[in-house]
């Protein structure tokens, strides 16, 4: 079952092209050569930065950041309610657990839909296309806070941001990415309220192009119908919108926490801008755990508040590395413990037990 796991998300990722993690593992590697040897930055400095961190501080600043794996396995039950109530948190947790590990160790953002995969079999009744389709919802939603966050940074009369960077190239990127949202947000509230009409179109289509698959397509399109229709209930978004915003603010509490721990101050929006800024980072294609873009999107951030590189880079390196281990331990161990009976006894067990409905068919330890 592990193994499946795996490789049906590195297929549905695009990893089965060779290119894309190649893309990159090439973009991670150019930026660690850079900051190892082109960027100016003084490493015995920041070695001796690193050592003279306060390491209590920093170990709760891994706590803080570590928090916000629960709050993202929360959120998803939300945003899943329409299709199962009430999703026990415990699968929820476990799923977004092995995700993050996923993400850290295989190309391609793996992890994104090794959870969705393995929340449909440990929860029958999720469709796995849905499950997808609730982790791009999950995406937007990430999109607009972070962005707003964003926002609230530079509109801070403490920005200390170039003209280059706070006038009009950092605003008209803020446009076409809010209006991207906003057409992609138009485009999921088509087909959930005009939802028959589409599936109807998308019917006709399917039989005029492919009849022999009309079933298995449609069964598909409609299960990822379902993934959005909590977008159809405005007190669910209302929750999605409060448990992202959570989830977006208590990460910059961690970066500040570890920030103080360097000593390295700055406004309490700092976090908010360099958050966004990492955030735009690793969108980018990177190795495994965005090794160099985690790096060089921090020492940027940064840098607009007129931290020096070493300091900058000091805190990028320690945190990043910090952050990385528990997730990934906590990961690998559900990741390993993971048990899922075959699809058959699965099922028969999930409509035998009344417990188990809507909960779990679950043999996850």
């Amino acid at each position: 079952m592990r193994p499946v796991i795996v490789r049906r998300a590195l297929l549905s990722s695009g990893s089965g092209v060779p290119w894309r993690p190649a893309i990159g593992l090439v973009i991670s590697a150019v930026l660690v050569w850079f900051l190892a040897t082109r960027s100016g930055i003084d490493w015995t400095a920041a070695w001796t930065a690193m050592r003279a961190a306060d390491r209590g501080l920093l170990a709760l600043s891994v706590l803080v950041v570590t928090c916000t794996v629960p709050l993202r396995a929360r959120r998803w039950r939300t945003i899943l309610d329409p299709i199962v109530p009430d999703l026990p948190f415990g699968p929820l947790w476990r799923a977004t657990a092995i995700g993050v590990m996923l993400n850290n160790l295989a190309p391609a953002r793996a992890g994104e839909l090794a959870r969705a995969y393995a929340l449909s079999h440990d929860v029958p009744a999720v469709p796995f296309a849905a499950a997808v389709t609730s982790i791009g919802i999950d995406r937007i939603f990430d999109a607009i806070v972070v962005i707003m966050l964003l926002g609230l940074a530079v509109a801070d009369p403490r920005f200390p941001g170039t003209p280059a960077l706070a006038g009009s190239s950092l605003a008209s990127t803020m446009v076409l990415v809010v209006g991207g949202i906003v057409f992609v947000l138009m485009g999921l509230y088509s087909l959930v309220f005009l939802r028959e009409r589409i599936l109807s179109l998308c019917e006709r289509a399917a039989r005029g192009f492919v009849p022999r698959l009309v079933a298995r397509l449609m069964g598909t399109v409609r299960a990822l119908a379902d993934g959005i229709s909590v977008l159809r209930s405005p007190k669910r978004v209302a929750a999605v919108f409060g448990w992202t915003l959570l989830h977006w603010l208590v990460q910059p509490l961690a970066f500040w926490i570890a920030l103080r721990a360097f000593a390295i101050d700055g406004p309490w929006t700092m976090p908010l801008f360099l958050q966004g800024i990492l955030v735009i980072g690793v969108a980018l294609p990177s190795s495994p755990g965005f090794a160099g873009v985690f790096e060089a999107a921090a020492v940027a951030a940064l840098g607009v508040y007129g931290v020096g590189r070493d300091s900058a880079i000091a805190w990028a390196v320690a945190f990043h590395v910090a952050s990385y281990v528990p997730i990934t331990a906590i990961g690998l161990y559900y990741f390993f413990k993971l048990k899922i009976v075959p699809e058959q006894s699965r099922r028969a067990r999930f409509a035998s037990e009344p417990g188990l409905q809507p909960t779990l068919a679950s043999e996850v330890r």
